[in-house]
């Protein structure tokens, strides 16, 4: 009986200690966000993070606890039990070494640990993968078989412990006596302990420096916590009663009935409407200059002769949730995309349709693959007529990681839109672009820092694109929106949660515009719906989230969320809000209202979803 005892407790704390030496490994990998850290803050790292270690070591100890009790009872074949064992054993080592290695090298770009958003993306495997450089590869398949094979061979060791022989009726009684007690403590393991409080991420936030407490977030946990947390969307972020929340949300709703028009962009109200969504473009890249020369100089030109819009955030860090901020003036969520969720995106209003009702025909562009986040579903669902992708796209050019790069589909989308201003009836087209994203690989060298290179590349394509269509008759009445869907960690060491990082631009450019003008209110990518639709003269109340940002009347504030909670700013500052541990991060003036804003806009999104 002894060795089954001593089975199970060498499993559960093995597990546990190797759960838990995957966290300075993890701060060792990212070093350049803890360059500043001493000892003692690893030691804390290691400390606080024990305890969601001792939970995921109690999920991995039930089954085999399990077995030994029978045991305790009923004769087991050893070589089954041992195969069947060993066959576990090996399944979580492979589990737990895969997660480890892609959230190692996920947290580089997305700032959070691992979760179940990550899923949404693995239900288009080639495009997933197109985000990854071969080098990545290299290395987080190196990382992720040696993992594999310590944890495998720790565990499997581990195994060889147990052994079942025969016991008499008092051995069976005391047998099942010490395995329940076992069994209770392992429960007490999952659980997170006695407390009212059960295991949560934000068991292990100890530090105002979110970097430790992301090292102290075990990622096994992070992800399997997560899995289904969307399926009730009401119930979640309850931060205020109803009336409350209502009353709130009221103050800074877009479609308030006090609402009034504000000054003339355009010089007519039925323009024909580009909308150009860059990928990745964050202000840290538009703003960069190298030795004196800007990374992108015709966005710099096109600021200066178009609406330049100053204080523009971007509602989220993936580009599925920033095209339904853009397209549909709906803001982003923290950890689901309502793009996966046909049935509710469809509800949503939309700039298409908006315009499709005012006799306007509708195109999105895209040079990839439109499967990838049922964005195809989701654009036909929400009023485009007419989607042109990859699949139907022939070129004699390479196709990149994504799909044809954007020299290629500039060429191609430059023509379309002459082509559709030839018809004679107005239209709305989109383009998403593609090159300036992961792994940044483009057929153009500008600059040895090849993110930069990249966006430069898109700049360019951009800027010779619009110089086509400003040549042509069809500048008169074009209206070109430049907005990005993103905005990107650069530098390196930015906070992922902070209003720089989300900072994007935004540049209404064409013969439509009536001058140069540059909007100096705050708002985000929700608003571009509102003012468009305000500029142009259409009805706009079903964008009850989008205001109208030349509107005196509407409150103006820019928002964005992150994985674990939100960020609002103004003019005199930005509060970041933390969900998970219930903490404010940043409050430049914790008496500015800001925090109840955005915890009321939080609150009013999942609902609204929910009821959908």
């Amino acid at each position: 009986m002894k060795r089954r005892i001593l089975f199970v407790v060498v499993l559960f704390f093995a597990t546990a200690v190797l759960m838990a030496v995957q966290k300075p490994l993890f701060m060792a990998f990212h070093a350049a966000r803890c360059a500043d850290c001493g000892a003692e803050a690893w030691w804390q790292v290691v400390r606080h993070g024990w305890t969601l270690d001792l939970t995921v070591a109690g999920y991995v100890t039930a089954l085999p606890l399990l077995l030994a009790l029978a045991s305790v009872w009923v004769p087991l074949d050893g070589r089954r039990w041992r195969r069947a064992l060993a066959v576990y054993l090996v399944a979580v080592s492979v589990v737990a070494a895969a997660v480890f290695a892609v959230d190692l090298g996920l947290y580089g770009y997305w700032g959070f640990r691992i979760d179940s958003s990550v899923l949404l993306y693995l239900k288009s495997p080639k495009e997933a993968a197109a985000s990854v450089s071969g080098r990545e590869w290299l290395v987080q398949g190196s990382i992720f078989l040696l993992a594999a094979a310590v944890l495998s061979a720790v565990l499997l060791s581990v195994s060889r412990l147990l052994e079942t022989p025969k016991l008499s009726s008092a051995g069976r009684a005391a047998g099942t006596a010490a395995m329940l007690l076992l069994g209770g403590l392992c429960f007490l393991a999952i659980r997170g302990g006695a407390s009212v409080a059960t295991a949560n991420v934000s068991k292990v936030y100890f530090s105002s420096n979110q970097f430790l407490n992301h090292a102290a977030t075990n990622p096994l946990f992070s992800l399997l916590s997560t899995l289904g947390d969307d399926k009730d969307l009401r119930p979640q972020y309850l931060f205020f009663d109803e009336e409350e929340r209502a009353a709130r949300f009221g103050e800074i709703r877009g479609d308030r009935p006090d609402s009034v028009v504000g000054p003339r962009l355009l010089r007519t109200t039925r323009p024909n409407v580009v909308v150009v969504i860059l990928e990745s473009f964050g202000r840290t890249f538009t703003d960069e200059r190298v030795g004196g020369e800007w990374v992108t100089p015709n966005l710099q030109r096109l600021k200066a002769e178009g609406v330049w819009f100053e204080n523009i955030f971007a509602n989220s860090f993936r580009t599925d949730r920033g095209e339904v901020a853009i397209l549909n003036g709906f803001p982003a969520q923290t950890r689901m995309s309502i793009m996966k969720y046909p049935a509710k995106s469809r509800t949503l209003p939309s700039i298409a349709r908006s315009l499709a009702a005012e006799g306007y025909e509708t195109e999105f562009v895209y040079g990839g693959d439109l499967n990838f986040t049922d964005q195809a579903s989701y654009m036909y669902a929400t009023g485009w007529e007419r989607l042109v992708w990859q699949k139907e796209l022939r070129f004699d050019a390479p196709v990149s990681k994504w799909g044809y790069a954007d020299d290629v589909m500039a060429g191609w989308f430059g023509d379309e839109v002459l082509r559709l201003a030839g018809t004679g009836r107005h239209f709305l087209a989109g383009w998403l672009t593609l090159s300036s994203h992961e792994p940044f690989e483009v057929p153009y060298v500008r600059f040895e820092d090849k993110i930069l290179n990249a966006v430069a590349f898109t700049d360019d394509c951009v800027g010779r694109m619009i110089g086509q269509w400003r040549r042509s008759p069809a500048w008169d009445d074009l209206l070109v929106v430049l907005i990005a869907d993103h905005a990107y960690p650069y530098p390196a060491d930015l906070p992922y949660n902070v209003g720089r990082r989300h900072r994007i631009p935004m540049i209404w450019t064409g013969g439509a515009v009536a001058g140069p003008a540059v909007v100096e209110e705050y708002g985000s990518q929700i608003d571009l719906a509102a003012t468009l639709l305000g500029q142009m003269e259409v009805d706009h109340t079903p964008f009850i989230y989008s205001k109208d940002l030349l509107s005196p009347s509407v409150p103006k504030f820019g928002y964005w969320c992150f994985n674990e909670g939100f960020g609002i700013a103004d003019p005199q500052g930005e509060t970041v809000y933390d969900c998970t541990s219930g903490r404010v991060l940043i409050d430049d003036d914790p008496a500015s209202g800001r925090l109840e804003r955005g915890k009321a806009l939080l609150q009013t999104t999942y609902k609204d979803i929910g009821e959908r």
